[in-house]
């Protein structure tokens, strides 16, 4: 439950249980004082019944009319005990004539307590309550009443105004309380909208928070506080953000430099390397072999100098040509260059008959499809089937590299894309790795705006990168009917299939 509506029934409650508090109390007062004046009211009629007796004007000795009795108001209720056996009773209606009390209401009537003050009996007959008291007179008991009925109307007149005017205070204070919480929260509500937009930043890109504050800094106020250290929070966090990316921005400008000043002498170590072993001047078996070493290790170097160059090119949004790329052209020329420089591992193609085109540099995202199925058959063993496809989804491209190796270790899974990352001890290896095959693939996926996720079990490792499509190809939609094709070792391929052949060493 909301702390909104939490305050706003809080309210409601505490305003319901004053006003039933009130309500109970002032009907409790009400029948009392009610009660009360009956009380007296039956205290006179008490005295004026004595009174008349003793004079003989009402009741008087046997023989005498004791049917009538003098001086009372409408619905006084009279009854003379005689000797405890002969009852005379009566009820004065409201129109002046009298009522005969019944054998059971004179029953009622002869329980109540002599001398013990007013108490209240039922009795029958549609007559309802009342009030009496008993006194004795002479030899006899003299039992007196006044009708309860007054008292009852006035107590629930009381009851149904009570549950009005209840009734009414819940709606008001139902609604003042709604506004006036929201009205109080809102400076609290701008602090959560305000924490949930930073919350919505990609915070490892943005490095300047400068732009959002809480407004409400009032220090009188506990929100005024809170936006207070809120806004010094984010004040601490842009700090922190601005120098982490200086000193990116330093580090990829260094890699930068690094490696641009790196290839000339790496490109001069390779090439006198290279001269030298081909001189026809007589150098032991072990020199030329030390040669052969060096200029392959150069070639490899500057392979890692070419990726690092890439990578920080890509941070800085440079070095992407956009134009309308064919997929499937680029899927096939991958595909036979990874089957002439690992022959043992079968290669499965999986793509639309027509061409699926996308917006991008064709020079990188070859790039991409070379390095995701360069992954899988260097950290697979030989015979394991690599399957390469393409889907067309309308608005997006997903090209899938998967394999049935042994899988990625789930811990490694989260850091896989990241720079220098490698799992040798969940993927066999059979050749060297720099760990920058898939950072590469991520930065440029990332920089055509796509995606690219990865999902592993032992026997499926399912490789996914999602692109968007030609600007003019949004709408159409790839025609029924994949072609499969299986290139496997030694199997004959169509003529043009095989010409491009990549090297070994840097496929």
């Amino acid at each position: 439950m909301t702390l909104r509506r939490r305050l706003v029934l809080s309210i409601v409650a505490l305003v319901v249980a004053v006003s039933a508090v009130i309500g109970t109390g002032s009907i409790i007062a009400l029948a009392t004082i009610q009660t009360s004046s009956i009380d007296n009211q039956l205290h006179s009629a008490t005295m004026r019944a004595q009174h008349f007796l003793d004079r003989g004007e009402g009741y008087g000795p046997p023989g005498n009319d004791l049917a009538h009795p003098a001086g009372q108001a409408a619905g006084t209720l009279t009854a003379y005990f005689l000797d405890g056996n002969r009852v005379v009773g009566t009820i004065i209606q409201d129109n002046g004539s009298l009522a005969t009390l019944t054998d059971a209401q004179a029953q009622a009537l002869g329980r109540v307590t002599v001398n013990g003050g007013s108490e209240t009996v039922t009795l029958g007959g549609g007559i309802g309550d009342y009030r009496v008291a008993a006194t004795t007179v002479g030899n006899a008991v003299l039992v007196v009443g006044l009708p309860m009925s007054s008292v009852y109307s006035s107590v629930w007149k009381l009851v149904w105004t009570v549950v009005v005017v209840m009734g009414a205070a819940l709606v008001a204070a139902s609604v003042v309380a709604a506004y006036t919480v929201r009205r109080s929260l809102r400076p609290l509500e701008r602090v959560a909208e305000t924490a949930s937009s930073v919350a919505r930043l990609p915070l490892e890109r943005t490095g300047n928070l400068a732009d959002i504050r809480v407004p409400d800094t009032d220090p009188r106020t506990e929100v005024g506080r809170v936006g207070t250290a809120f806004n010094r929070m984010l004040g601490h966090i842009g700090s922190a953000l601005q120098a982490r990316e200086r000193s990116e921005r330093k580090v990829r400008q260094f890699v930068a430099d690094a490696s641009h000043e790196l290839r000339t002498p790496l490109a001069s170590i390779r090439g006198y390397a290279e001269l030298t072993r081909r001189m026809q001047a007589d150098l032991p078996d072990d020199v030329v072999y030390a040669l052969a070493r060096v200029e392959s290790e150069s070639i490899r170097m500057t392979a890692l100098v070419e990726d690092l160059l890439l990578l920080a090119r890509l941070d800085e949004g440079r070095d992407l040509v956009l134009d309308d790329v064919d997929l499937t052209g680029l899927v096939l020329d991958a595909v036979n260059d990874a089957h002439a420089a690992s022959p043992d591992h079968p290669i499965e193609v999986d793509v639309p008959d027509e061409p699926v085109e996308v917006v991008g540099d064709a020079a990188r995202l070859h790039q991409v499809i070379v390095n995701l199925v360069t992954n899988a058959r260097t950290h697979t063993p030989d015979g394991t089937m690599i399957t390469v496809g393409l889907t067309d989804r309308g608005d997006t491209v997903d090209l899938t590299v998967r394999d049935t190796g042994q899988g990625i270790d789930p811990e490694f899974l989260p850091q896989l894309f990241e720079r220098f990352a490698r799992g040798d001890s969940s993927r066999s290896r059979t050749a060297g790795s720099t760990g920058l095959g898939l950072a590469i693939v991520d930065a440029v996926v990332q920089a055509h705006g796509g995606s690219v996720a990865v999902s592993s079990v032992p026997g499926d490792t399912v490789f996914t990168v999602r692109l968007p499509k030609a600007a003019d190809d949004r709408d159409d939609v790839a025609g029924p009917g994949a072609v499969t094709r299986v290139i496997d070792a030694g199997a004959e391929q169509p003529p043009g299939e095989l010409e491009r052949f990549a090297d070994p060493a840097t496929a």
